[in-house]
């Protein structure tokens, strides 16, 4: 049958039928020897074919966010698979940051599914308005929607995207206020919230797993650990993309290949210099591209590596066969 996977434990996973029901099922030997990447594996939000309590196949999935998994290797972390909406959630206090939008907004766009940005905790925020403004400069194409997730204000703003069937996967830092919110629109206090630090307003992770909830209007919720520091899983064009504004200056460029460093004629240093162009927008960009470009260069590495010890392998097989024959 087909399920779907509602949390993931250490070596087993929670899955929900179509019935309604809910069972537990590991993997089948095959699918946990022969998948050589750890975003194959399956993640919260994925489709499973399952025969009784065995996982067999994760089926193809339509959207993913992704980021790249902590540490120095170079593999990609599934946050949570097949979603509508991606809710990037953000507080309006002290934990307020724009280039940390920018990196979530563009993996949000990577995913393939929409994106819409939840400013959370109104009541603490004394220009409104002037941050609304300054998120839709930067996330072009997004939602914004100002919220207060703890006195419920702007909550009502929020229901077209909790229709039944539809799934939306909370992301942000930690204290922004994801657990929160989630207990508002379950109606009642499903997730574990806290307090958050005086001096930076970050706060501890009360949520330690994804999960795969379901809200009385049928919509389907995955809630997520917060992220301290996220690490995107995208490529250049991605984080292009995500900056429209800079790449049509560069349009304007007079050189084709023009690496906004000085040039002559260059656009892009134009419109830093009068000060349309924001310069701590352009340097989160170039650091995105460049990160963007060295992951794509570990990323074919990687494959490279992958091809050579798959022959190797079928290579070493062929010449046993060779010396039974």
């Amino acid at each position: 049958m087909i399920a779907r996977v509602a949390v993931e434990h250490r070596n087993s996973y929670a899955l929900r039928c179509e019935d309604g029901t809910e069972i537990f099922a590991t993997l089948a030997g095959k699918l946990r020897y022969e998948t050589s990447q750890r975003e194959d594996l399956p993640a919260v939000g994925d489709f499973v074919r399952v025969r009784e309590t065995v996982i067999e196949e994760v089926l193809p999935r339509r959207t993913v966010f992704l980021r790249k998994a902590a540490g120095d290797t170079v593999e990609a972390q599934v946050i949570a698979a097949n979603i509508d909406t991606v809710f990037v959630v953000t507080g309006l206090d002290g934990d307020f940051n724009l280039r940390r939008l920018e990196r979530y907004y563009a993996t949000a766009r990577a995913s393939g599914a929409h994106c819409a940005i939840l400013l959370n905790k109104v009541d603490l925020c004394d220009d409104l308005d002037a941050h609304v403004q300054q998120v839709r400069a930067i996330a072009p194409g997004a939602d914004v929607v100002a919220i207060s997730a703890l006195h419920g204000d702007g909550i009502d703003a929020l229901r077209p995207y909790l229709i039944t069937g539809e799934t939306v996967a909370f992301v942000g830092s930690s204290g922004a206020g994801k657990s929160t919110l989630i207990n508002r629109l379950l109606g009642r206090d499903r997730q574990s919230t806290g307090a958050v630090r005086e001096t930076d307003s970050r706060g501890r992770h009360t949520t330690t797993h994804r999960e795969l909830l379901e809200t009385p209007s049928g919509a389907l919720l995955i809630d997520t650990p917060g992220l301290r520091e996220l690490q995107p899983w995208v490529g250049e064009d991605d984080v292009d993309g995500a900056f429209p504004d800079i790449e049509e200056l560069a349009e304007n460029c007079r050189f084709r290949d023009c690496a906004h460093a000085g040039e002559d004629g260059c656009a892009v240093q134009a419109a830093i210099d009068d000060g349309s162009l924001d310069f701590d927008r352009f340097s989160n960009y170039r650091k995105m591209r460049k990160e963007a470009a060295y992951l794509e260069r570990q990323v074919d590495l990687r494959a490279q590596l992958d091809l050579k010890a798959k022959w190797k392998k079928i290579h070493k097989a062929m010449r046993n066969v060779n010396k039974r024959a």
